[in-house]
């Protein structure tokens, strides 16, 4: 492998993708669903796990709760809050659930998200509403919106009716950075508790969670900062952390948040202690450059793709500091599930693994770029989708 592999990192890329495991044969485009976790953090969760299981009460009695306090304290200096107001979680789906079972709204009340949400959060929202009588408002943000038009979109669904807001930080189907300080201000203006849906965010930006003025946060650490899966953050703002329940009922309840989110019995909690190695670790890469990399190499990914593709680069759109971008697909491609998948079965026999989706009736594929990529895995999606979609008429893409 050429030293001018990815001329985007450097000549010494190929050092850094020996830091990942990942099958060499395989052009890994989709780390945005499941993230990639380097071979030295793996060595170290099971250095964790082995002292779990050579001496179980001196590791779940004795050592494992100072060392979850440690982890927690630098995951929570990592997103720029303090030890006292983040909670360990296994993802933002689990914080999410945490907050909803947490808030009690009167029958008649709203809850306002967009048509973006994450479909996991949608669901957790409609069990809110389900359990209390409050009504679930959806609003409708077209992708290419502004920041001041999506703030404006928000007010307009807000009402003294309205209970929660739930925004996402970046959104997941579209890649899209919103407003979240906007629309945090927009939402307290109407009397209403914020959540924000942070789940791309760490790694992908630099984070300064309280600074948001939103009642709740939650992030994924194992997407862009390549923890090991289960790794989640919850921020909560003061007034709320009396009132905030874990998912599950143990010994450290009368403790009150966070500890009560992780004294949980004999749960496995490697993952968040080996989470501190790997913020070391792209920490040493350099976070700025880590940043910039993903950056660049997903903007250089989406025109190349788009280009193979005939798609308009009027179509195309990619909001500052994101690692993700879209690109459309023409009708009738991948507008359905089965569709979607067809193409995925198709990309995986080339060798290439990819997120293939719908939003708003539009398929879509969705890119993702971390330090591990280089142009060439790219190159190769290009041609491999270029091929599937012969005979789509250029003029059809549309997003």
């Amino acid at each position: 492998m050429a030293k001018s592999a990815n001329p985007i990192w450097g000549d010494d890329w190929e050092d850094v993708r020996r830091l990942w495991i990942l099958d060499p044969e395989v052009a890994h485009c989709n780390h945005g669903s499941y993230g990639a976790v380097p071979g030295p953090v793996m060595v170290a969760q099971n250095e964790f796990r082995a002292r779990m299981a050579v001496h179980p009460q001196r590791w779940f009695y004795r050592e494992c709760p100072g060392l979850v306090t440690v982890a927690r304290g630098e995951v929570a200096r990592f997103v720029g809050a303090g030890p006292e107001e983040v909670a360990l979680v296994s993802n933002v789906s689990a914080g999410v659930s945490a907050v909803v079972q947490s808030l009690t709204l009167e029958p008649g009340a709203e809850i306002v998200s967009t048509n973006h949400a994450y479909g996991a959060v949608a669901t957790a929202l409609d069990r809110l509403c389900a359990r209390t009588g409050a009504t679930r408002v959806v609003a409708e943000v077209p992708v290419h919106s502004t920041n001041e038009e999506i703030t404006a979109i928000f007010a307009e669904h807000c009402s003294d009716r309205t209970g929660l807001v739930v925004v996402d930080q970046v959104t997941s189907p579209t890649a899209r950075r919103f407003p979240i300080e906007a629309v945090a201000a927009v939402g307290h203006r109407f009397g209403a508790a914020v959540l924000v849906d942070g789940a791309h965010a760490p790694g992908m930006l630099p984070l300064d969670v309280p600074k948001y003025g939103a009642d709740f946060w939650v992030g994924n650490l194992h997407k862009w900062a390549c923890t090991p899966a289960g790794t989640g953050a919850l921020w909560v703002a003061p007034q709320w952390r009396e009132q905030m329940l874990p998912l599950v009922v143990s010994w450290a309840e009368l403790d009150g948040f966070p500890l009560s989110f992780e004294r949980i019995g004999t749960d496995d909690l490697t993952a968040w202690l080996a989470a501190p190695i790997t913020l070391d670790l792209l920490g040493s890469l350099g976070w700025d450059r880590v940043r910039a990399h993903n950056e660049a190499l997903v903007c250089w990914a989406q025109a190349t793709v788009a280009e193979a593709l005939g798609v308009p680069s009027s179509e195309l759109h990619h909001d500052t500091g994101l690692s993700m971008a879209i690109v459309p697909l023409p009708p009738g491609r991948a507008d359905t599930r089965e569709q979607a998948q067809a193409l995925q079965e198709h990309m995986v026999a080339l060798g290439v693994e990819m997120a293939v989706g719908a939003w708003d009736g539009h398929g879509a594929i969705r890119l993702s770029a971390h330090v591990y990529n280089r142009p060439a895995d790219y190159e190769r999606m290009a041609a491999g989708v270029r091929d599937f979609l012969s005979g789509s008429k250029p003029g059809d893409y549309q997003w």
